[in-house]
């Protein structure tokens, strides 16, 4: 192709000579992508086709580096990551681009990641998939039925699928299932999800009081299409995060029809147990019952076991 570049430079700096375009042509005619196009386009003449061999080069030399595409971050084409396609204009050939596949791949990788979003969560768990959970550990296996059939739900019917409650001891992969969960949702529907280790987010909550972005950090808990709130029951509980955080999340969530996932060290009981109780107000069973019923009726609790894999 080295030569036909030459001649083709030529023609590029206003040095055209009609033997060497003759030339440049029936070599360019050869190219089975030209030659089909051609056929479909009968009614284009020579001198249409003289006056676009500029066109018909990069058309040549840019699927040539397709057909040995040396992958997206290297690719040498005029625009990295896009395949040029001729079509009629006027009676001339012209190029239009596409992205090509690998492109659209990386494309659609790039929006997954901005719907996995996370507070306080390692980057890890966000690359978390189905497929590379180890599904032959008998106590995991409940669980992730459980977490196969709300991702099946949820795509069904959003407003009607129960939220999962994941409780089991430190180290047996709730959150990295939950993980899995996200992926596969952004993946199969582009649906946004966040995954919020909530004793950390709880104290970032506080210090927000100051700067006055506690309702700013709370909408968006509220609205997120599929909200995880991980290693809940880990946090220090008081009153105000108790009702005026976690329970206007959760209230807010369930006029909306919006379904909210847990991972905890506690079941329920034990969960409702520490909402009871804080320092500075002691036990306050009814107000904790009130914030349970938000959780046991919006959830299914699956018990998760294995060995810790930390």
């Amino acid at each position: 192709m080295e030569p036909l570049n030459a001649l083709i430079q030529k023609i590029a700096a206003g040095r055209p000579f009609q033997q060497d375009s003759e030339k440049i042509l029936e070599r360019l005619m050869q190219n089975p992508r030209i030659r089909a196009f051609a056929e479909r386009n009968a009614a284009i003449g020579k001198e249409q086709w003289m006056r676009s061999l500029t066109n018909l080069y990069q058309f040549v030399e840019e699927w040539d580096h397709c057909d040995r595409c040396p992958g997206f971050e290297n690719c040498p084409n005029m625009m990295a990551g896009y395949q040029p396609h001729l079509f009629e204009d006027k009676g001339v050939p012209a190029l239009t681009f596409s992205p090509c596949p690998l492109l659209r791949e990386n494309e659609a990788r790039r929006r997954q990641s901005e719907l996995i979003r996370s507070y306080y969560v390692p980057k890890d768990i966000l690359q978390a998939t189905f497929e590379t959970i180890d599904k032959l550990d008998p106590g995991r296996q409940k669980a992730i039925k459980a977490a196969v059939d709300f991702v099946r739900d949820y795509l069904k019917n959003p407003e009607t699928t129960r939220g999962l409650y994941l409780c089991g001891s430190f180290g047996v992969g709730k959150t990295y299932l939950m993980g899995a969960i996200m992926h596969r949702l952004a993946e199969r529907r582009h649906i946004a999800s966040l995954i919020v280790y909530t004793p950390d987010f709880f104290r970032e909550i506080k210090g927000a009081i100051q700067d006055h972005s506690v309702d700013r950090k709370l909408e968006v808990l509220k609205k997120t299409p599929v909200l995880i709130l991980d290693d809940i029951g880990a946090e220090t509980m008081t009153p105000w995060i108790r009702d005026e955080v976690l329970g206007s999340v959760l209230q807010y969530r369930m006029m909306e029809h919006l379904p909210t996932l847990y991972t905890s060290n506690f079941d329920y009981d034990e969960l409702q147990d520490h909402f009871s109780y804080s320092q500075k107000s002691g036990v306050e069973g009814v107000k904790a019952g009130r914030l349970m019923e938000r959780i046991r009726h919006f959830t299914t609790l699956i018990k998760m076991q294995g060995p810790n894999r930390r």
